[in-house]
């Protein structure tokens, strides 16, 4: 499966915008083990988001531990968590970084980061008016 740095930056704002559980079952899942199938997802949706949740636990971006019924619970953001999510929040700043991260052919997380961290003193540069060199 390829790593998605939308859903990414997503599920990082939805996080810190007070979402604690993700529902991580199929349908089919659900109703074998008897889980209102309300929480559960189409199995391709279940299966992209339970791999871009694990990621997130990879990067040590996010803590998380398994709840009943297939579901992540969220325990905390982590310090890196929030470093990235600070970095890339800003619209203009994630999509100069994504068109930046294109243009060399895709990048790591750490070179994402810091091409982020570039164009956010560049943007803040010219919002404020004042050099960060």
């Amino acid at each position: 499966m390829k790593r998605d740095m939308d859903l990414i930056r997503s599920l990082l704002l939805e996080i810190e915008g007070g979402k604690r559980v993700f529902h991580v079952i199929s349908h089919e899942i659900a109703e074998m083990i008897g889980v209102d199938p309300a929480q559960a997802t189409e199995p391709e949706e279940a299966d992209r988001l339970d791999y871009h949740l694990g990621l997130l636990r990879d990067a040590e971006f996010v803590e998380f531990y398994r709840g009943g019924g297939g579901d992540r619970q969220v325990e905390r953001i982590t310090w890196n968590g929030h470093e990235f999510l600070d970095t890339v929040r800003d619209g203009e700043i994630w999509r100069r970084t994504k068109d930046g991260a294109k243009k060399v052919g895709g990048a790591s997380i750490s070179l994402m980061l810091d091409m982020a961290k570039a164009y956010g003193k560049h943007v803040a540069s010219e919002r404020l008016g004042i050099s960060f060199e």
